[in-house]
């Protein structure tokens, strides 16, 4: 659960940032489509999903503004970003787990007196679907 280091590439004696790319690889098999979740290339396994019920799941409008509001509003919290939402804080920590899991948001753990908050950050820049018929 810590913060994830970035690809890191130097240019003229400066550090850029490259880009974190999610890719998503559906294929039809027997009737059916199948997709498959690339991670970034210097992990070892790739998400296998079920059919598209996840994949769904993953992409909806709700997931899309959540990930909007990581990205542009830089919540402190779970909490603080369910109330930026004006959602329930047990959907929009679902929703951030789901996220976590498949690599899209980190949740970084940090220390306030005697409590532990976790502040989500956006893992990745930008996603490529692939659909192979």
């Amino acid at each position: 659960m810590g913060l994830k280091k970035p690809y890191i590439v130097f240019i003229d004696d400066k550090m850029a940032e490259k880009s974190k790319t999610r890719e998503i690889t559906i294929t039809e098999q027997g009737g059916a489509f199948n997709a498959i979740f690339k991670k970034f290339k210097s992990e070892k396994t790739d998400f296998d999903f079920e059919g598209l019920g996840i994949l769904r799941k993953l992409l909806s409008n709700e997931k899309a503004r959540l990930l909007s509001v990581v990205k542009n509003r830089k919540p402190g919290s779970i909490y603080e970003l369910a109330r930026i939402l004006k959602r329930d804080f047990k959907s929009v920590n679902e929703d951030i787990k789901l996220l976590e899991r498949f690599g899209f948001v980190d949740l970084i753990a940090e220390k306030t007196g005697r409590r532990e908050r976790l502040r989500p950050i956006l893992a990745v820049d930008s996603m490529y679907i692939h659909v192979k018929l």
